[in-house]
């Protein structure tokens, strides 16, 4: 478990709590950058260098908890994992276009588990799917990513709309799936 005592050690660079932290937030960083890039090597990088960016920082910062401090590395990550998105000139943003949008019954969701939730998210193209890892999971305001992007606040909203429709276009299509192995068997 990881100590504000550990942190305020690894602020003044040493290596021992540097490697604590590294040690207790390297699966969580990581899998935050996976979400954004799903590329292995990729999120390894950005955890690389998230990690480096944070020490180097560290000292500067006045961590008040652990929670300030996890908050903090997340979106030395999250900013990371972006422009490393942004590096590749593979991240683009959806043009518009119209989705049928179909109910979902309770008993869908219900069924499906966290990791068939998370494959239908990580199949989202690469715009849609960081606004919407952005605004649902990391919590940030149509007007910071917008800035974080460089995109209108109104394409944010746009983006974020579009993925939702796609996710519940693919929940329906699961649905029919599993109505029609039913009547299979």
């Amino acid at each position: 478990m990881i100590t504000l005592a550990t942190i305020q050690k690894a602020q003044h660079r040493d290596k021992m709590a540097q490697k604590q932290l590294f040690e207790g937030y390297g699966n969580v960083i990581y899998r935050l950058a996976f979400r954004y890039l799903r590329e292995r090597a990729d999120a390894e990088d950005v955890v690389s260098e998230a990690f480096c960016l944070a020490f180097e920082n560290m000292p500067k910062a006045n961590f008040q908890s652990v929670p300030f401090f996890e908050a903090w590395l997340k979106r030395i990550t999250v900013n990371e994992a972006l422009k490393s998105l942004r590096k590749r000139a593979n991240f683009h943003l959806l043009s518009d276009s119209e989705f049928e949008i179909e109910a979902v019954s309770e008993n869908t969701i219900e069924r499906l588990s966290a990791a068939q939730i998370w494959e239908i998210v990580s199949q989202l193209p690469v715009g849609y799917r960081t606004v919407f890892n952005l605004y649902e999971i990391e919590g940030y305001s149509h007007a910071e990513i917008a800035k974080m992007l460089n995109i209108s606040e109104g394409t944010s909203k746009s983006q974020l709309s579009k993925a939702k429709s796609l996710l519940q276009k693919r929940v329906i299509e699961l649905e029919k799936d599993y109505a029609q192995s039913k009547i299979v068997r």
